[in-house]
């Protein structure tokens, strides 16, 4: 019998919900959730149609020791939700800085999920940053309110590919100092 690995990263609470550390059941949520083009054309690195495996793929190297990245569910059992409402993670820079991404399963877009999940993980500050940085597309409004309400600041213009558009996306890039 195989056991789930626990990564070596925090369970951060809320009144809501929980962000805690990928497991292998969370596989069938995240391939759902992803899958919707909806969340895929506002990631960068999600590709529509996600392909069968690509979940999988993705749990195992969020739980490796030498990843760059944490990832977090956004688990909503405590008040009666779902083990994954979407994703959260902190990449690894250099200098104490890293990069925030985020996403949130359509249901939950409009209900201030994405603003607590974030405002949880910078107050929690597992990786004791000095600084956070969060990029966002431009045609994404909402996702860049989740930084400016939670106190980022808008530093300019950039551009990323994103895979699921197959293209390349203008984005707006902000920063959080922590210390």
């Amino acid at each position: 019998m195989m056991l789930d690995k626990i990564a070596n990263q925090p369970v951060i609470e809320t009144e809501r919900f929980d962000l805690r550390p990928l497991r292998k059941s969370d596989q069938g949520l995240i391939a759902m959730h992803a899958g919707d083009v909806r969340v895929a054309k506002n990631t960068s690195a999600v590709p529509h149609p996600y392909p069968p495996g690509a979940a999988e793929a993705f749990v195992t190297r969020a739980q490796k020791d030498d990843r760059v990245e944490d990832i977090w569910a956004i688990d909503g059992t405590k008040s009666g939700g779902p083990e994954v409402m979407g994703l959260i993670s902190l990449k690894r820079m250099d200098r104490s800085q890293s990069e925030i991404g985020y996403w949130v399963a359509p249901a939950f877009w409009n209900t201030g999920l994405a603003s607590q999940a974030v405002g949880a993980l910078i107050e929690a500050n597992p990786q004791k940053c000095k600084t956070v940085f969060g990029q966002v597309f431009q045609d994404n409004a909402a996702s860049a309110r989740v930084l400016t309400n939670c106190g980022f600041e808008y530093l300019g213009d950039a551009e990323t590919f994103s895979v699921a558009r197959n293209a390349k996306v203008p984005t707006w890039t902000y920063s959080r100092k922590l210390d």
